[in-house]
């Protein structure tokens, strides 16, 4: 297939646009390029790999791209509570209105598979799973754009959009602003953090279980098609004290505290179900503790101040 992939540079896509060129697929990767471009440079050896530096959210471009291609996965976003906070105007144009822009230059023969963020669901309800039937309630200017941009793709009746969990991993292009990876970070480098409301639930998912989503929701499309999907680890519903214990399991010496006072500024707490996606065949190969192997032997290596996110 022909797949165009916003933000294919990034975190995600450094790892999904590999996926695609190796199994067949053509790609075309718009994105601006800024930071360590150099994430995709071992896929300029397939003729079939095509960049083009540019913002997701240029309609020209889009009025170009968009009907040459037989899929389209948006990655282009300002992901996470803080960024979107410090730029909420860069956060509605590029996380929800280049998406609606998609979606209105898409014919009813073309795919889009659209990842959210579970952050949707905002505060759950104690002790109860949320399924793809629960309430949105996003707290924050990066799961109000999140949610309204998946509704504009579900409305069009012809995407399928995946909800992800925290993502965690190692990746071409790093981030270590993600819960798991940063926690990992602090015990590997540090030995110590100190935890504000370390009670808040998360549930959490391996960047490469993202990309086996993607590729599973292309592969299932007409089953799955004008639906939303939990993507996640349905293991590791955990707190942020007992993601710290289960990073303590590999690193003995790391110390964790719970702030008496304080709090975190980003309040989601919640619980969820993947049972939906489980039911069409889709199952990760990461489980949290692979993952936190991999992220201690990667932490060895990195210069780490160059990925985070803000």
């Amino acid at each position: 297939m022909k797949v165009l992939v916003t933000g294919g540079a990034g975190y995600i896509g450094s790892i999904l646009v590999p996926t695609l060129l190796a199994r067949g697929d053509s790609v075309t990767v718009l994105d601006r390029f800024e930071l360590h471009g150099h994430s995709l440079a071992d896929c300029c050896r397939y003729e079939t790999f095509t960049p083009i530096k540019g913002d997701a959210r240029d309609t020209r471009l889009l009025d170009d791209l968009v009907a040459k291609h037989d899929v389209i996965i948006p990655l282009a976003a300002l992901v996470g509570a803080p960024i979107c906070a410090q730029d909420p105007i860069g956060a509605e144009t590029l996380n929800r209105d280049a998406i609606i822009s998609i979606v209105q230059r898409m014919s009813k023969n073309q795919k889009i598979v659209y990842p959210v963020t579970n952050s949707g669901y905002g505060v759950g309800e104690k002790d109860a799973f949320c399924t793809e039937e629960s309430p949105l309630r996003p707290i924050s200017i990066y799961g109000v754009t999140k949610v309204e941009a998946e509704k504009a793709v579900l409305d069009s009746g012809n995407g399928v959009t995946v909800r992800l969990a925290t993502v965690f991993g190692m990746a071409p292009k790093m981030r270590i602003d993600l819960l798991v990876n940063d926690f990992t970070l602090r015990a590997v480098k540090d030995r110590a953090v100190v935890i504000f409301e370390g009670h808040f639930r998360r549930n959490f998912i391996h960047v490469r279980d993202v990309v086996k989503a993607f590729i599973h929701a292309l592969d299932n499309y007409d089953a799955m098609t004008g639906q939303a999907y939990n993507v996640g680890l349905s293991e590791a519903n955990l707190s942020k004290l007992q993601l710290c214990a289960k990073i303590k399991e590999q690193v003995p010496n790391f110390a964790y505290l719970e702030a008496p006072v304080g709090e975190d500024p980003d309040k989601r707490d919640y619980i969820v179900s993947n049972e939906k996606i489980e039911a069409t065949g889709w199952r990760p190969d990461w489980p949290l503790e692979r993952g936190i192997r991999e992220l201690i032997k990667g932490y060895t290596m990195l210069r780490t101040q160059n990925f985070t996110n803000v």
